[in-house]
């Protein structure tokens, strides 16, 4: 009888060692941070997620990553029951950074901390922790660097494939529009932006955007794409026109389908941005702040420009 008794207390520890150790105690988390990205169909914001989610779980948080689907009410909504929820913390990407104010004004007044990932909101009347971001302003001035290179001195007619709703995007088209302004007053063969059409950051919307540039301007030497989707769309279209070889894409993002572009010459630069360094970034800005440390209203990942040589010398690609 005493060694079954023996016997028995014997499986009964080491059933609950071994629960202790390959099943953490739900105690043990700390909380949860909700992260409503743009759109996770772009690679660009999956990647953010991802990191967020792998940083966090480092620190004992789980998260609940969410796609916006690039619609403002639907973030909302999401944004509404992570405070039903209680999240640790909330992190944006705002589908449109002047409409989401009412629900992040709410996620304020619940005491929940919200932070904003690539893209801002600068509006009043809101309190955002801090903003990781790449650089847009400047990626923007690299863009435009990368077309005057491209261009190899020559003047001409070009379009520009933005998202006015996004303003990452804005500051992107901003960025450009000063560097070429600055070359403008010095060239002698000056380089005008005769269009400005939404590219809608997709493929599709920049396809069928260029077509039109393209229809209104048959002279176009240079598209400005302001990601790397809506580039593409434009090399389909030049493509479709028989034009490829006379109009320079200048990108942004560097995707590895970009990427691939730009190693092909179908695209000739890419300012890229570190979407991996953003999702960790954003996550120890969280656990800084909920230290008490005051942090800067905004911290910036420059971009680096890439270029085919670039491409030819990247392993990760054909």
């Amino acid at each position: 009888m005493k060694f079954r008794c023996l016997l028995l207390a014997c499986i009964t520890f080491i059933a609950a060692c071994g629960k202790t150790s390959d099943q953490p105690a739900a105690s043990s988390v700390k909380g949860t941070i909700g992260v409503s990205l743009l759109t996770l169909q772009n690679p660009f914001f999956k990647v953010i997620g991802d990191n967020i989610t792998a940083e966090a779980a480092k620190h004992g948080y789980d998260t609940l990553v969410v796609s916006a689907d690039n619609d403002v009410a639907r973030q909302s909504n999401q944004v509404k029951d992570f405070i039903v929820k209680k999240a640790a913390a909330i992190v944006l990407s705002p589908a449109d950074s002047k409409a989401i104010v009412p629900v992040i004004q709410e996620a304020n007044a619940a005491g929940i901390p919200v932070f904003t990932v690539d893209v801002p909101c600068n509006e009043p009347g809101v309190k955002i922790v801090t903003q990781v971001a790449t650089d847009n302003f400047g990626g923007g001035k690299e863009a435009a660097q990368a077309m005057i290179e491209a261009l190899k001195g020559q003047g001409g007619k070009i379009g520009v494939l933005d998202l006015k709703q996004v303003e990452s995007c804005i500051l992107r088209v901003k960025g450009f529009k000063e560097v070429l302004d600055a070359h403008n007053t010095k060239a002698a063969q000056k380089i005008e932006i005769v269009s400005e059409l939404d590219g809608g950051g997709a493929k599709d919307k920049g396809y069928k955007a260029a077509e039109d540039m393209l229809q209104a301007h048959p002279d176009l030497v240079g598209i400005f794409a302001i990601n790397d989707p809506s580039a593409l769309g434009a090399r389909g279209a030049l493509e479709k026109a028989g034009k490829a070889g006379n109009v320079v894409i200048i990108g942004f993002d560097g995707q590895p389908e970009g990427k691939q572009a730009i190693k092909d010459g179908k695209i000739y630069a890419d300012p890229i941005q570190f979407p991996d360094k953003m999702g960790v970034e954003v996550v120890r800005a969280f656990l800084r702040h909920s230290k008490g440390e005051e942090l800067p209203p905004q911290m910036l990942i420059p971009t680096s420009l890439y270029r085919q040589a670039d491409g030819k010398a990247d392993a990760a690609l054909k």
